[in-house]
């Protein structure tokens, strides 16, 4: 078997270009793309992904073409998602709506039929979800990404701690400051601290230098270090 080497060489060029293609134009479209999809994003990305092989393997048709076929859908998805977040008709339409597949502990035997679920597919979807008894459901919603939303019944609920009457102080999301041995500048900077100020409290922890140091994160002022080697002894300072 003869193998045409340069044509297979001109992948590589053709691969590359189309990934970067395809990077700009989901970055375009949004995160919704690379999270759970809707039934038109579905579409919508499996195009794509067709669209984007073509460009790479068929050396039959201009390469532009696929760029042009990418860009146009990457385009009209970005149009939706707009004209969807300004028009409920349109998002029912073209997004859908979410189906209740259980009410009041009772399943809808039509909802079952219109979602083209089964019985098994219902039960499957409750396991998923840690539910095993099906007899503690209040309400279960197929939601247009095809998750199930649960509502246990009230005896089944877990309690928070509102419900046990317990108070808490705020909730404060967590900054890296240091990821393998690497200064996060910008983070440090978000939280309104210095280098400075880092290396202090470093010091105070017994690192001289961010070499042996994992990830180290910053909450609500608390450092906490993670270090690459926890058997390995920390460094004394000078």
């Amino acid at each position: 078997m003869n193998i045409d080497y340069l044509e297979a060489f001109n992948i590589i060029p053709r691969s590359i270009g189309s990934l970067i293609v395809l990077f700009l134009i989901t970055k375009l479209m949004g995160k919704k793309q690379v999270s759970e999809l809707s039934l038109f994003d579905y579409v919508i990305g499996i195009s794509i992904g067709n669209f984007t092989a073509e460009m790479v393997m068929n050396f039959d048709y201009q390469y532009i073409n696929g760029i042009i076929a990418i860009s146009s859908f990457g385009i009209v998805s970005y149009l939706v998602s707009i004209i969807t977040m300004k028009s409920i008709k349109l998002r029912r339409l073209l997004i859908g709506v979410p189906t209740v597949i259980i009410s009041d502990g009772k399943i809808s035997r039509e909802a079952l039929k219109s979602t083209k679920l089964d019985i098994n597919d219902l039960l499957e979807q409750c396991r998923t979800m840690g539910y095993f008894d099906i007899t503690q459901i209040s309400y279960a919603i197929l939601e247009v990404n095809g998750k199930m939303s649960i509502l246990p019944k009230s005896d089944y609920q877990v309690p928070n701690l509102v419900d046990l009457n317990i108070k808490t102080e705020k909730a404060y999301l967590s900054a890296n400051i240091i990821i393998d041995g690497k200064l996060m500048d910008e983070n440090l900077k978000n939280t309104n601290k210095n280098e400075e100020w880092l290396k202090k409290e470093l010091k105070k922890q017994g690192y001289s230098n961010y070499n042996n140091i994992l990830l180290a994160t910053l909450t609500n002022g608390n450092l906490a270090v993670f270090e690459k080697d926890h058997k390995e002894a920390k460094k004394v300072l000078e």
